[in-house]
Formats: C-alpha cells, structure tokens, sequence
C-alpha cells in the first residue's frame, strides 16, 4: 500500500464513508491486474481500518458476528493493491492480488460464477479446487 501512516492513522478517512445504519459499508474485490470482479463482502470500520494498516483484506462477517481475515482458514489471501471510494462514499472498491487464485468458497476464482440463462441460474465457472480440500470435511 502507498498510503502514509498519518493517512492511516488518521479517522477522517473513515468519518468520509456512509456507513448503513448497522455500521456497515458493502466492498467489492476486484483483481488489480484483470479487473475480474472476485467477491463483494462487508466491512466495518474496524475491518477497513485494519485492511488499510495490514494490506490485507478484512471483512465483517455477518453471519458469524466478527472479523474475517480473508485467507484465515483456506490460505487464499487477498494483498490490497489499492482501495477506492465511489462516488456516493457507500461502497469500497478493493483492488487486489489473490492468493491461490481462488476468491469463493466454493473453489472457484470467482463468487460470480452463475449466469442467467432462459429464467435459470447456471454455473459456468470451473470449480478450481473442492471446498472440502480447502476447508476439510465438517
């Protein structure tokens, strides 16, 4: 990252983004080098201010109520390149160097990986690795 640590250090970068009224901000991380979309998650501010000082990539997962450094647990880390604000200050745009190459759960380099085709959703991106090798078997 080429951000300066007063930059960093600083909460008015973060008093500058519309949170929702639960504190969150959607982000959305894009390959830096394709300009492949990988995933969309949420950030708190926690989670965006550690991504900005570690270079790496945390979310707030909803579901579990804490932290996620992606990676943690499938090693499919993502190295923050850039992060940018749109517009309307509501939404974060990761650029990143995936790790492993893999972004989804589900194996694939992508979490958009279905299509709508004739009222259906398809999958027609490869599952790169099986889930159960990446996480084991639960």
């Amino acid at each position: 990252m080429q951000e300066s640590s007063a930059t960093v250090d600083s909460p008015d970068w973060l008093n500058a983004i519309r949170w929702t009224e639960d504190g969150l901000v959607p982000a959305i991380a894009q390959d830096a080098e394709t300009g492949e979309i990988l995933m969309m998650a949420w950030m708190n501010r926690e989670s965006l201010r550690l991504t900005a000082e570690e270079g790496h990539a945390v979310y707030w997962s909803r579901s579990r109520g804490k932290l996620w450094r992606k990676g943690e647990t499938s090693g499919h880390q993502q190295v923050v390149k850039d992060i940018r604000l749109d517009c309307d200050e509501d939404v974060i745009l990761l650029k990143v160097e995936q790790k492993g190459g893999i972004a989804c759960h589900t194996g694939r380099r992508s979490c958009f990986y279905r299509t709508l085709k004739d009222g259906a959703w398809v999958a027609v991106d490869p599952v790169i690795k099986d889930p159960d090798a990446i996480y084991g078997n639960n």
